[in-house]
């Protein structure tokens, strides 16, 4: 955690092997939670309102002091389609922290097509059901994290589908260095990342660019089984780090592209 970051929170990687801590997050209602039986991978971040999720994820990087219960719960709302008008007011103050009034405004109605369409991220065997009796638990305005907990986490062992996954493969990320995952349950997951020596040139960058590693965009899914799957936040150990500005050179010429162009001054006529 000692390594520099970007201004979004991405990590900017050196040669090496790294291993930290993050804040991880139940994305998957209805699933077992993880245990040494389970393989993860790196996915991007995906599902019905993914944008509300990174953004909350994100901004929870910035704002470590923020309750992971409450941004548990917050999350739970976004997955299962239920209304944000029926959060405890805990869990409203966490959302106004963590998300635009734009996205608020979104989780207060028109969930009907999103609903429709949570099956499909659902991994093969599980239903709907958990995600019902989530929104049945925000209607009746229960308080309890731990009732929420017991129909999102299931205490069972994970069913192995794919035996041939091992838990401490290494996954190779597009951009050439190594990542692995290490959940401890649900609520912390143990990150690796190796970089290779001959990925970096002399200056430290690949083509002219930093090498980030973003663990937002990217959640850990289960290579092997039908655990959880984790959207991943802050990290557990809150020190102060240098932050790089990036310039971000495609993201510039688009705004240039936007930005009208000033007409030439009209020639003046001297009589």
């Amino acid at each position: 955690m000692n390594l520099p970051v970007s201004e979004r929170g991405e990590i900017i990687l050196s040669t090496g092997f790294y291993e930290a801590a993050f804040q991880s997050y139940c994305l998957q209602p209805g699933t077992p939670d993880p245990s040494s039986r389970d393989a993860y991978l790196q996915a991007p971040l995906a599902g019905p309102r993914a944008d509300i999720l990174e953004t909350a994820l994100r901004n929870s990087i910035q704002k470590p002091w923020l309750d992971q219960k409450n941004i548990q719960l917050l999350l739970w709302c976004v997955v299962s389609g239920s209304n944000f008008d029926q959060l405890a007011p805990s869990v409203k103050n966490t959302a106004r922290q963590l998300l635009t009034p734009k996205q608020i405004f979104a989780l207060k109605g028109g969930w009907m097509s999103v609903a429709r369409n949570v099956v499909q991220y659902l991994p093969d065997g599980s239903g709907a059901g958990s995600y019902r009796q989530i929104q049945n638990l925000f209607e009746l305005g229960q308080q309890s994290y731990e009732a929420y907990e017991r129909v999102a986490v299931l205490r069972e062992p994970s069913v192995i589908r794919h035996p041939e996954y091992k838990r401490d493969q290494w996954y190779r990320h597009a951009d050439g260095y190594f990542v692995r995952y290490f959940p401890q349950d649900y609520r912390i997951v143990h990150v690796q990342v190796f970089v290779p020596g001959d990925l970096l040139d002399d200056t430290g960058m690949v083509n002219g660019n930093y090498l980030l590693f973003d663990p937002v965009r990217q959640m850990a899914v289960p290579a092997n089984s039908n655990a959880q799957r984790l959207g991943i936040g802050a990290p557990v150990t809150d020190i102060l780090r240098t932050v790089i500005q990036i310039h971000r050179q495609k993201e510039a010429d688009k705004r240039q592209q936007k930005t009208p162009k000033p007409e030439p001054p009209k020639p003046v006529v001297m009589k």
